[in-house]
């Protein structure tokens, strides 16, 4: 089985290829890929699940709510950064975290990254 490491850094409501890169995500971990999620920077709004989608105020619907179905497709714990520890996303989140430290050995360890 392959691994992939895909690394999202495009946040909750920043535009389409938040939803496009957490849908490339699911299929890939539907189709029997291991797949690894990290969240680096921006995209650790995708931790928020408290937002709620306004049509008149936001043009695309919440990835934070994609995120939330990631236990169904295996793609829990969500990989975060240590030094990222201590984010207020990270901190109010009750979804399932692992740290880890981002360093080239850890990315060897996967057959394929993606980086969104």
């Amino acid at each position: 089985m392959k691994s992939v490491l895909v690394i999202l850094t495009q946040a909750n409501l920043s535009h389409l290829q938040v939803h496009e890169s957490l849908s490339a995500t699911m299929v890939l971990a539907t189709f029997g890929c291991e797949v690894k999620v990290l969240l680096q920077d921006a995209a650790l709004s995708l931790l928020n699940a408290e937002l709620a989608f306004e049509p008149l105020k936001h043009a695309f619907k919440l990835a934070s709510n994609m995120v939330d179905s990631f236990e169904f497709y295996d793609l829990t714990p969500l990989l975060i950064e240590n030094k990222q520890r201590n984010s207020p996303f990270v901190m109010q989140t009750q979804q399932e975290i692992e740290f880890i430290e981002f360093n080239s050995s850890f990315i060897q360890k996967f057959d394929f990254v993606l980086y969104w």
